[in-house]
């Protein structure tokens, strides 16, 4: 494959991701707000729920999300943002997570601890007879586990309250398929849509996050055996090679080789359910 061929599939990936060509971060949290403000009137739904890890993702995306349910309020309706903790029993980034609320200034914030219903899970499927190949395999399903009671609360919350569930996946983990399908994968509104890991930064920057917030090595955290793995281990590629991919510029024949064979790998969790009627 030749330099062009690269470089014409890595935009071929940003357009279909949405990758902006130009940014401005006080736009874009014009547009972000706006749209969440719009779906909430449009659904006739009252609220937003959003799990909140301690993450830059997280806590951006709450932010938008607050300011969105108070604007609505400012117009006349009704509107509350849950942000919920999910810690999976003692979260090591706990001081994290109690910041980014802290910051955020939700609504209501609860919080509900995932590790009875996601150890109880996976110790019904082994007395059912499932077997793994190894620790790590049962880690590893385990960690889905984890991430698919999630979303299991937060939708409980949601369908409680009237609201749509927020999902924090941005163009990078969009394009590495870096999210559990149908765990942190699920929600109503995608409001980081398009931007890479970068960009989202900048929001948090532009929004007045903590820097320590802003500026920390993102983790998933659902893995017992390899706790507080950063994602850039996990992908075997930086954020920085991914959004340099992503907005069309050079990077190394690794790096390319790593981010193509993985959103190749991944194609099947950013589609919709397929049928025979495809």
């Amino acid at each position: 494959m030749t330099s062009q061929d690269n470089r014409d599939l890595q935009q071929r990936i940003g357009q279909a991701l949405g990758v902006l060509n130009s940014f401005d971060s006080e736009r874009e949290i014009e547009r972000r707000v706006d749209f969440l403000c719009k779906q909430m009137i449009e659904s006739g739904q009252r609220g937003l729920v959003l799990g909140i890890s301690g993450g830059v993702d997280s806590t951006v995306a709450g932010r938008l999300a607050q300011l969105a349910v108070e604007r609505v309020r400012e117009q006349g309706d009704k509107a509350t943002f849950y942000a919920m903790r999910l810690p999976y029993g003692e979260q090591q980034d706990e001081k994290d997570a109690r910041m980014a609320i802290d910051y955020i200034a939700p609504d209501r914030a609860l919080a509900t601890d995932i590790k009875p219903a996601s150890d109880a899970m996976l110790e019904a499927l082994e007395q059912s007879g499932l077997q793994f190949d190894d620790p790590g395999h049962r880690d590893f399903v385990h960690g889905n586990i984890k991430a698919r009671q999630r979303m299991i609360a937060q939708y409980a919350v949601a369908g409680t309250n009237g609201a749509l569930v927020v999902g924090t996946d941005q163009a990078a983990e969009a394009m590495m398929g870096f999210f559990t399908k149908y765990g942190d994968g699920a929600c109503d509104l995608v409001p980081l849509a398009g931007l890479t890991k970068g960009q989202v930064r900048e929001l948090g920057r532009a929004l007045g996050a903590p820097s320590q917030l802003v500026e920390k090595v993102p983790t998933a955290d659902l893995e017992s055996l390899r706790p507080q793995l950063t994602d850039e281990e996990a992908l075997g590629v930086s954020y920085e090679e991914i959004d340099t991919f992503l907005m069309g510029g050079e990077v190394s024949e690794q790096a390319y080789r790593t981010i193509v064979s993985t959103y190749e790998r991944t194609e099947h969790k950013r589609r919709l359910p397929r049928s025979p009627l495809d």
